[in-house]
């Protein structure tokens, strides 16, 4: 009986901790989505308009995103040495310090999104940006991020796996842009440079989907213990 008690109590000493773990990281780890989703909504923002003013506040938070990669990594490797996770809790552990990993490149390229208005010289052409698509991109790139967001924090791997079928949709956009560019630039060659920023945003948004899409993989492996890497779209978008 004695046995019996005690195993039920180092049961609930495991569902304790974990509940302690995760709400530990979810805390911070919201924090700084939330803060990268802003970056995203600013940096888009700061393109629309031309506003240097909002894309050197773009830049100037790319340090709090790091911070919070450097106190997430840390509160990582502490609970790992400490308290020696297994099972579902170091999955979720190392899912974390993945995760930040690709959190903070996304804030990489929100940042580098933001230089890109800030060299940027004269006006866009209006009627180029619009072609585009970049804004739809930007929505689809934040759309995802939410569903990493809810999926992270509700253990929702069904809403995680939304994102693959979506980073393909910002692949096609960017394929079709880069055609329309290679077209308006035979035609208009006056300010090459400017029209070329544009293509770097779009490629930095198509980079912001594949992480995202690495996002969504770890959050699957934490919750169905399942390994996604190298598996075909079809096979990442099956439900357990």
């Amino acid at each position: 009986e004695y046995l019996k008690d005690n195993k039920n109590f180092d049961q609930l000493l495991n569902k304790a901790f974990s509940l302690d773990l995760n709400c530990h990281f979810y805390i911070s780890k919201s924090k700084m989505m939330n803060m990268v989703k802003n970056q995203l909504l600013k940096g888009k923002e700061a393109l629309i308009t031309s506003n240097k003013e909002l894309a050197l506040e773009v830049m100037h938070n790319e340090k709090r995103v790091n911070g919070y990669e450097l106190l997430i990594d840390t509160d990582c490797e502490n609970v790992i040495a400490r308290f020696s996770p297994v099972a579902i809790d170091l999955r979720f552990v190392l899912a974390t310090l993945k995760i930040n990993y690709h959190l903070e490149r996304i804030g990489d390229n929100a940042d580098g999104i933001a230089r890109n208005v800030l060299d940027l010289q004269a006006q866009w052409n209006e009627e180029l940006l619009q072609s585009l698509e970049l804004v739809k991109a930007f929505d689809t790139a934040t759309i995802m991020l939410q569903h990493i967001i809810d999926s992270y924090a509700n253990e929702d791997s069904s809403l995680a796996r939304k994102v693959f079928e979506m980073d393909k949709t910002i692949d096609d956009i960017t394929d079709r842009a880069i055609v329309k560019i290679a077209d308006f630039l035979k035609q208009n060659n006056n300010n090459i440079e400017k029209d070329l920023y544009l293509l770097l945003i779009h490629r930095k948004l198509e980079r912001v989907g594949d992480l995202m899409k690495n996002m969504a993989e770890e959050i699957i492996f934490y919750v169905e213990a399942k390994v996604l890497k190298h598996k075909t779209k079809i096979e990442k978008t099956q439900q357990p």
